[in-house]
């Protein structure tokens, strides 16, 4: 028989306590259910997804703004005071790994290389290798045309988004292999008029889908050919409000490992589940509390981590409390519909 979608209103369920202030990232391990938060209240979150339940935390002297795995047992986070801060998870010892001028916005571990990239506000990309003694473990430094407001890396692609909308690929092999200077592919400007608020690089690896905080979201391909032919964009988190159309940022894209569909979350506390391929939208789910965060796939495509936490879309305000939820994800709510 085929699945049912669940009831509309089924929003998951929430772990057991939740970062006490805005969530920055919630992020799967590839290996495990385990799942990491990222928050303002300075902390590190370590959770079970499979029970809710909270493994461990970590302390950190800034709000967090990111945050990764390297394996279950090793996990990595950074933010606006510019130190980057490696985790044992089971002795709970960290190490600062080394530092950036300016807050840290987005990490990305290369499991393939060993090596932890980490963009920042100070305008420039940084290549770590955690195995090199400390002073010298910074194997790369690029700098940027603008501050880094999201990363995504692939298989062989990195993408990094800064302000003034500029969108840059590098070849991975060559920023982790000696050859920064030559892994810039392509420098494009964002096809969104607005500022990038969220990337993420494809399942397949042919592309990647940018968000901002117009509610919209743009899917780009790195061939040139590809991109003519493929690329597009379309509306999505907007709202009716008293006779008014209201657009919410675009802040989280996630993509589904097994079907490469994805899920957008944007100010508006909703989840969209797009066909990118096919350019339609799959479900849609309740509104959450607050706004949505940020969101991940577990490795088997079967858990979605969601975090409600007010991004101050609208200033200083009462909010509903930060939380995560972990939602139970129905086949037929990701599965592409044939055509």
């Amino acid at each position: 028989m085929a699945a049912v979608a669940p009831a509309a209103a089924y929003l998951g369920d929430p772990v057991e306590s939740p970062p006490s202030d805005g969530i920055s990232r919630v992020i799967f391990s590839r290996t495990s259910d385990l799942l990491l938060a990222a928050s303002w209240d300075k902390n590190l979150h370590l959770y079970d997804a499979s029970t809710r339940l909270p493994r461990a935390s970590f302390s950190h002297h800034a709000p967090l703004l990111d945050c990764c795995f390297e394996s279950d047992g090793t996990v990595y986070a950074a933010g606006l005071d510019g130190q980057i801060k490696r985790y044992d998870t089971q002795t709970t010892t960290s190490a600062v790994l080394g530092t950036h001028s300016a807050a840290v916005q987005s990490l990305a571990y290369i499991p393939e290389k060993g090596v932890l990239l980490t963009g920042s506000w100070d305008q420039s990309l940084k290549a770590w290798d955690p195995r090199a003694p400390p002073g010298q473990n910074c194997t790369a430094v690029v700098s940027l045309p603008g501050k880094v407001y999201g990363m995504s890396a692939g298989s062989e692609r990195l993408v990094v988004a800064t302000s003034g909308r500029h969108i840059l690929i590098y070849d991975i092999r060559k920023l982790v292999g000696g050859a920064a200077g030559e892994a810039l592919e392509q420098h494009r400007e964002s096809s969104l008029k607005y500022q990038t608020r969220s990337v993420a690089v494809y399942t397949d690896g042919r592309g990647y889908a940018v968000g901002s905080v117009e509610g919209r979201v743009a899917m780009e391909f790195f061939d040139a050919a590809d991109a003519q032919a493929n690329k597009y964009a379309f509306k999505c988190h907007r709202r009716n409000e008293g006779g008014k159309d209201v657009v919410y940022p675009v802040h989280s894209i996630t993509f589904h490992g097994g079907y490469g569909t994805f899920a957008t979350g944007g100010g508006d506390g909703v989840i969209c589940i797009w066909d990118g391929e096919n350019k339609k939208r799959l479900s849609q789910t309740a509104r959450y509390p607050s706004s949505v965060a940020s969101m991940c796939f577990s490795r088997s495509g079967e858990m979605l981590a969601v975090a409600s936490s007010y991004a101050y879309e609208q200033g200083e305000r009462d909010h509903p409390a930060d939380a995560i939820y972990i939602r139970a994800v129905q086949d037929a709510e990701v599965r592409p519909k044939a055509r």
